[in-house]
């Protein structure tokens, strides 16, 4: 897991300990060699994870559309910064690079940023690990409905298992360093996506 894709909010939301995951983070991935992946930006969440980051001497690299530069105030001191055209553009990159996603909190952009690489995961298009970052149990009610989801016959518990949460961020990462793919799914090639 050498490159990490966080998706997280541009807002830092409204529990400082939101931030401070952000920052704890950013900081650990950079002591640890591994490279941030992120949505680009420099404000909430994105920014204060990219900034610590990079304050500890990290790689980061940012991928933000055209429309968002402004918006989310695109970063300036990344190690890259990738500009493109579109939000598929966007999550498709950070897909490519990332060898490993976490999902801290976030809004509607993290949640379609998490279940679409979750999808892709179920469908086969990627085998890698996926973790949530359960900050001041942020997750636990998307847990449950997960849970709740499987015992409704929606979702397979072989790929309900694909989705690995803690709120340690060093112990996910841990969980995550083991996580093998479900058995019967086959991975088609990047492009077939």
């Amino acid at each position: 897991m050498h490159a990490v894709a966080v998706f997280c909010g541009s807002s830092a939301g409204s529990d400082p300990r939101f931030a401070d995951a952000a920052r704890l983070v950013g900081t650990h991935l950079a002591h640890t060699n591994r490279t941030l992946i992120y949505g680009g930006g420099s404000v909430g969440l994105m920014g204060l994870c990219a900034d610590a980051a990079l304050a500890a001497g990290g790689k980061v690299v940012g991928v933000i559309p055209r429309a968002m530069v402004e918006a989310e105030r695109g970063h300036k001191g990344l190690t890259e910064l990738h500009i493109v055209d579109t939000m598929h553009q966007r999550k498709a990159l950070m897909a490519d690079r990332a060898t490993a996603f976490v999902a801290l909190p976030g809004g509607f952009g993290t949640f379609d940023e998490l279940f679409e690489i979750v999808t892709w995961a179920q469908l086969g298009y990627h085998p890698k690990p996926i973790g949530l970052l359960n900050v001041a149990g942020f997750y636990a009610p998307l847990v449950d409905f997960l849970d709740r989801v499987v015992h409704a016959g929606f979702i397979q518990p072989r790929f309900r298992a694909m989705v690995n949460i803690h709120e340690d961020f060093e112990h996910l990462l841990s969980i995550m360093s083991r996580y093998q793919p479900p058995t019967g799914a086959g991975f088609a090639r990047p492009s077939e996506r």
